[in-house]
């Protein structure tokens, strides 16, 4: 059978266009099993039910396109964070949890996320209001951001945030300027660059030295051998000369600036524990460095987020548990070599706990069976299942050629599976929203799919392309579903326009 799909009774047959990773099914359990929010089930009618609400429902009362964020498992999963961080870290140290917002962020979500005990991490002047109207504690929020406005800075000075990471010297220095002509002093972290190259794509690897965040490690060429204020060098401080000391050096001596701690992002979608790891075991070498030339100890450790989750059924994330264990003992291990104190540490995932709550439901159009030449020479053909979404919706496909799963949605259907390609309906060719799926055969128009592992960066990354609408976000709870996003109107994506206003 050329298009790899079994008959009744027989096993599936892998087709010869898909990956070695994707296993030939007759049915969808263990995939739903393992990718899908831990409140869905398929009702008596073989329909997907997601926090108690059934597909069929959610798609007549709200549309589709439409991202559905289990409210239940994004609660569990920033709770299993938290719990598994502090029990880590105890006694020797307490930790905070920023949740972060650039994965999704709504008022509720931030609710949501202060509710379960986190802190919310933002990533610009606009995250920054919206945190702030979810009534999220200033002092329990964080301000990133690469190139930080005056007035972005000014924002969080007049709010009182908690902290700002500062992102390079010509950004601390204006934090200094703005404080000063505040009168209040900013709580500031600086994001350094441990120089680790994190086993992610390249756009989202963001701790190796050719890219644009944070301050290097390393010594620029004809470092001077003393610092700012004349502390010469010694070789056990390999960080002298570097953009991430020279930050430092001045932190501690700028006026309006209170040096918190450090800070490290390696990257986002990681599963290997190692590079985490290492970029701790630097930043406490740095910290060692710091005590050791003026005498401080900054209070705070920043270890970031960038841990990875299960889009396809190759995918093996770490649980909270393993992960808060691996960093611990590497914290513990690193400080005590240093005879240092453990500091207050934070992480910072987003995508791990706000992903595996999302699905996007999308309603099937347009089906075509194609045609393509397979590796052994021979002629097989791929289906197309085209929906009415897409790369609007899902940018991260064209972005970082990410893969996803689909399930078919509004009823059970089992036996022959076709390998699909489910595409959006963009004026692109590289518009696919899941590049590799067995579907059922019987997969027909305006059937359901659900997509999990959505929740993290598709509404973030959402656009009006083609001039479609963006998709409302409902989340649902205890068989209830309530709209946290609405779905954009086309007179409101017009209204910009000024031709359409004037007229």
């Amino acid at each position: 059978m050329q298009d790899g799909s079994a008959r009744h009774g027989s096993a599936p047959r892998a087709h010869p266009l898909a990956p070695s990773w994707l296993t030939a099914r007759r049915d969808t359990d263990d995939l739903e099993a393992a990718l899908l929010p831990a409140d869905a089930h398929r009702d008596a009618e073989g329909r997907l039910v997601i926090g108690g609400v059934d597909v069929e429902t959610l798609a007549a009362q709200h549309g589709t396109p439409l991202y559905v964020l289990s409210e239940a498992d994004f609660r569990a999963r920033a709770r299993s964070f938290r719990e598994a961080f502090s029990a880590a870290f105890a006694p020797e140290a307490e930790v905070d949890v920023f949740y972060a917002g650039k994965a999704f962020l709504s008022t509720h979500v931030a609710g949501w996320a202060v509710q379960e005990g986190l802190c919310v991490d933002t990533a610009s002047g606009g995250e920054l209001a919206l945190a702030l109207a979810g009534g999220v504690p200033p002092e329990k929020i964080g301000l990133h951001g690469n190139n930080k406005s005056d007035a972005e800075i000014q924002r969080a000075l007049d709010a009182g945030i908690g902290r700002i990471i500062a992102d390079s010297l010509d950004e601390l220095e204006r934090i200094s300027r703005l404080a000063v002509a505040a009168g209040t002093r900013a709580p500031v972290m600086l994001r350094l660059t441990p120089g680790v190259h994190a086993s992610t794509h390249e756009y989202i690897a963001t701790a190796h030295e050719d890219q644009k965040f944070g301050l290097s490690l390393t010594p620029s060429a004809g470092a001077p051998s003393t610092d700012a204020d004349g502390t010469p060098s010694t070789p056990a401080n390999p960080y002298l000369g570097s953009p991430a000391w020279t930050a430092a050096s001045r932190a501690l001596q700028l006026p309006g600036v209170e040096l918190r701690g450090l800070h490290a992002h390696i990257g986002s979608q990681i599963f290997e524990p190692a590079g985490f790891e290492l970029a701790a075991q630097k930043l406490i070498t740095f910290l060692a460095s710091l005590h050791s030339a003026y005498g401080v100890e900054l209070p705070e450790l920043d270890l970031g987020g960038g841990h990875g989750i299960a889009y396809t059924e190759a995918d093996t994330p770490r649980h909270p548990e393993s992960i808060a264990a691996a960093l611990a003992a590497t914290v513990k291990q690193a400080c005590a070599q240093h005879a240092l104190r453990v500091p207050r540490i934070s992480i910072e995932p987003g995508r791990a706990i706000v992903g595996p709550a999302g699905v996007t439901l999308y309603r099937v159009g347009v089906q075509k069976d194609v045609q393509v030449d397979a590796p052994d020479g021979s002629t097989t053909s791929r289906r197309y299942v085209a929906v009415d979404g897409g790369m609007s919706d899902n940018a991260r496909g064209v972005l970082y050629d990410a893969d996803y799963s689909a399930v078919l949605a509004s009823r059970r259907v089992t036996g022959d599976h076709a390998l699909s390609r489910i595409v959006g309906k963009h004026c692109e060719s590289g518009d696919i929203v899941v590049r590799n799926v067995y579907l059922p055969t019987a997969t027909a128009r305006d059937d359901l799919l659900a997509v999990p592992a959505t929740g993290a960066y598709c509404h973030s990354l959402s656009s009006n392309y083609n001039y479609l609408t963006r998709p409302a976000v409902v989340a649902v709870a205890d068989g209830a579903s309530q709209v946290l996003i609405r779905r954009e109107t086309e007179q409101e994506m017009l209204g910009r326009d000024t031709g359409f206003a004037a007229g």
